[in-house]
């Protein structure tokens, strides 16, 4: 979603809000704007589209100052047009905003009552507005922008300047992040700790209702009802050099070949190589006496979290439910005592699972939450955190962070499956063997990808796209869907094998690819017969598996894309890279914007 990024420093403030934006690009944006104090006066640029119009309308026309914010916007509220683009304010305030204002209409109607002069549709206008009246009426910044705060509805995060103040940002917090980053005689404001990475190490995060006064000395925090509070500031692991491309062309391709070094590295972290056995750090509650668990997450997460749910019931035995995150709280389920909520998210940020956090902390819930970023709401708010360790990830549609994902779920299931003495200790020694192996398998995929490119060239013609799994590699067909849909915009689905026969074979003709993931183990024969009824029916059959599967269909395949072999319960992780694969490469061939996909966020912190 939105980015952010506020600067009190040393030097011209453009050309490092500019950098900082570039970092918040992975969110997803179609326009941005900067704003700078200017001998005390409010200057501000904005642009359509890409940064790189931007930095044009910056070199034609250059803002001085050394306090500023600047704003990459995903449009909700107005068109995603210049005029809609943030900042948005008047002489007095600038302010950028990420979230939604909920009850902006009705804010609108009273400033406009007041004497007001709008010149958008935005919600974000009217939270400047409001703060401009309040300004008009005698208040100095800090009062105006706490009283304002005090009467906004939804979530946000909020940063703002004001004219005649060349050392104040004033920040706020409801429902979407904001950090604050200290230097020496700076001080910076942004949406997570990657934006701010060139700058500072020294991290404060805002908790949910905080606001905050920044000045060149520190900040000052305010919780919800206005007391002075202490929010501690520490060192974050991210560098200013973690999100360079290197030599690839695009991010998404950079990351998707950094699959089996992140594997490798969320495995070691979970794995004790010598004794073959997970080794999880503690954890406030026993798999032993959890009655249930539940996971709740959003996209290719509730994807992997659905993998996990196969994991949990057929290895550990634990009944396990899932939703989608979205949907969740909204059924009002009842969660039995004592039982564990189990949260997905890469960013840890995503408002939908933020939300179905909180519900079941209200159900009495153990929470556990499964995060890339370990300085995330979502990691601060639980119970307990388990890292998947991804590094930065740029490109909107998730790659390596699916895989970690599926890494520590892998370990997860195990820890409990040995709690519950659901299996034996030779059992979970060969099963952790097979985990380890994963990296280097997935190291043969991406070094032998031609048979790829052979289906990608098929699959960029197709205007329509199945994708057709079963058991634990169900969720990794929707997830084959998914990218392709995210990323080629082509239309696909992805289906439970067995489900063909009830309805989608009446969608099966020569001009629809059906793709098949398919690898050897115990559903095999009935994934086989299920794609023989597709090959009935004129489907163009592309089946994934290994040698021995391969050979099995190669009679009814019109493509084959043979994997190395593995053991089922990893079948999911490895099989994940090739259909990622698929969806880049038909991707480039059809010329989208593949780590910018349109319409898309890689944040979504609004609901």
């Amino acid at each position: 979603m939105c980015g952010i990024i506020g600067v009190i420093g040393k030097q011209p403030a453009a050309p490092l809000l500019l950098d900082g934006l570039r970092r918040l690009e992975y969110r997803g944006y179609d326009s941005a704007g900067i704003a700078t104090l200017s001998n005390l006066a409010i200057e501000r640029r904005r642009a359509e589209g890409k940064l790189g119009n931007l930095a044009a309308v910056l070199e034609q026309s250059p803002l001085p100052g050394t306090i500023g914010i600047g704003h990459t916007r995903w449009a909700t509220h107005g068109a995603p047009t210049e005029g809609n683009a943030h900042p948005h304010g008047t002489e007095r305030v600038s302010v950028v905003h990420n979230g939604i204002i909920e009850n902006h209409a009705e804010l609108r109607a009273e400033l406009e009552a007041a004497g007001q002069e709008f010149s958008t549709e935005t919600d974000t206008e009217t939270v400047a507005q409001l703060v401009d009246l309040n300004l008009k009426r005698g208040m100095d910044p800090v009062e105006a922008a706490g009283s304002a705060f005090r009467r906004l509805e939804g979530a946000y995060a909020l940063a703002m300047i004001f004219a005649g103040h060349p050392d104040l940002i004033v920040g706020a917090q409801h429902g979407a992040p904001l950090a604050v980053g200290f230097g020496d005689d700076e001080m910076f404001v942004g949406s997570d700790a990657l934006a701010l990475a060139p700058l500072t190490r020294r991290i404060a995060y805002l908790e949910d209702g905080d606001w905050t006064v920044v000045d060149r000395k520190g900040a000052r925090f305010f919780d919800a009802s206005g007391a002075e509070v202490r929010r501690a500031v520490n060192l974050t692991r991210l560098t200013g050099a973690a999100i360079g491309k290197g030599n690839f062309r695009h991010f998404m391709e950079k990351e998707l070949h950094e699959h089996p070094a992140v594997i490798g590295d969320t495995l070691h972290r979970m794995v004790n190589p010598a004794t073959r056995a997970v080794m999880l750090p503690a954890l406030p509650f026993d798999f032993a006496s959890v009655p249930r668990i539940t996971v709740s997450a959003c996209g290719s997460a509730f994807y992997a979290g659905m993998v996990g749910r196969w994991w949990f019931e057929a290895v550990a035995r634990i009944p396990t439910d899932g939703d989608v995150a979205s949907e969740f709280r909204y059924r009002n389920p009842p969660l039995p005592e004592g039982g564990l909520g189990l949260l997905v998210s890469q960013s840890g940020e995503t408002a939908d699972t933020m939300a179905a956090l909180r519900y079941m902390r209200a159900q009495r819930q153990h929470v556990l939450s499964i995060v890339n970023v370990p300085e995330s709401t979502m990691a601060r708010e639980a119970d307990a955190v388990l890292e998947t360790v991804a590094g930065p990830e740029i490109g909107v549609a998730s790659t390596k962070a699916f895989t970690a994902q599926l890494s520590v779920l892998a370990c997860l299931a195990l820890a409990a499956a040995r709690s519950r003495g659901a299996i034996d200790a030779e059992t979970e020694a060969r099963m952790t063997d097979a985990l380890l192996e994963v990296p280097s398998r997935c190291a043969e995929v991406l070094a032998n990808d031609g048979a790829i490119q052979s289906v990608a060239a098929r699959v960029a013609q197709a205007r329509d796209v199945l994708f057709l799994g079963r058991g634990n590699c169900f969720p990794i067909a929707m997830e084959g869907a998914l990218k392709l849909k995210e990323i080629s915009y082509i239309h696909a689905e992805g289906y439970a094998a067995g489900e063909m026969k009830h309805g989608p074979i009446a969608l099966i003709d020569p001009a629809v690819p059906v793709i098949a993931i398919a690898p050897s183990g115990p559903l095999f024969e009935k994934t086989a017969s299920n794609l023989q009824e597709a090959a009935a029916r004129g489907g163009q059959l592309i089946v994934l598996s290994d040698a021995a599967g391969a050979a099995k269909l190669k009679h009814i395949a019109a493509e084959t894309v043979v994997l190395p072999a593995v053991d089922p319960f990893v079948a999911p992780i490895l099989y994940a890279v090739p259909v990622q694969l698929l969806a880049y490469q038909v991707a480039v061939l059809k010329g989208t914007d593949v780590d910018q996909p349109r319409n898309l966020a890689k944040s979504v912190t609004v609901e």
